[in-house]
């Protein structure tokens, strides 16, 4: 329950950093809506670490990304986890990675698709979570001949704390913020809201974990092609 709610707190993010986003920006071009696309698309690709090991993995092509990642990522953003065809996984992966992704699903399914040999179908298999959440932040954006390159932020919003309410209103816990490595960077109430963590990041960004990611746009939409 405590992850659900931390995922739902994620996508008002989105619209958060519409507004709070002040990151290095390299072209002074890149408009909020385009900030706010970006953050959209990257939420999407956005795993966590108990899932696929790291919630954004590198690599230099979609094609080599980690098999675990990229399937998760494609059940993350399926509507209907009991009954899913071939062509459904084949679809989604394709919308979420672009035309040059060549991964093939396999047949006999995989750990994140069980298949179903007598009707014919796959089945996602369930997910444990944890208490901590893993989030990014934009950082900077530099716009490419082709698409973007994104530097972000990784950190960690732990709510196994949830139960150590402030003296003061029992209405109150503490969120551990910690960057990818396990250190606590500081203790943010919930009641203080989305900006307060993001204001934490940006003063610790000396101990965050930094990536780029290069995104194509094709057709209007967005698709990752490197992380590094």
């Amino acid at each position: 329950m405590k992850k659900l709610i931390a995922i739902i707190c994620v996508l008002l993010v989105i619209f958060v950093a519409m507004y709070i986003y002040t990151g290095k920006q390299s072209d002074k071009n890149v408009t909020l809506d385009e900030v706010s696309k970006i953050e959209d698309y990257i939420s999407k690709i956005y795993m966590w670490q108990e899932v696929t090991n790291q919630a954004l993995p590198t690599f230099t092509s979609i094609n080599d990304a980690p098999d675990k990642w990229v399937w998760e990522v494609v059940k993350k953003n399926l509507n209907n986890y009991d009954e899913i065809a071939t062509e459904q996984i084949s679809d989604e992966a394709k919308e979420l990675f672009g035309p040059d992704f060549t991964k093939q699903f396999p047949k006999e399914g995989n750990d994140s698709f069980i298949y179903n040999n007598e009707q014919d179908i796959y089945q996602a298999t369930n997910i444990e979570l944890d208490s901590y959440m893993d989030n990014f932040l934009l950082n900077s954006i530099s716009k490419t001949k082709d698409g973007y390159e994104v530097e972000i932020l990784e950190y960690i919003e732990d709510y196994s704390a949830e139960n150590d309410l402030v003296e003061t209103n029992q209405d109150e816990f503490l969120i551990l913020i910690k960057n990818l490595e396990g250190q606590e960077l500081a203790k943010v109430k919930n009641t203080e809201g989305k900006d307060k963590i993001i204001e934490v990041v940006k003063e610790n960004t000396d101990k965050l974990t930094k990536k780029t990611i290069d995104l194509k746009i094709e057709n209007e939409k967005l698709f990752i092609r490197m992380v590094k």
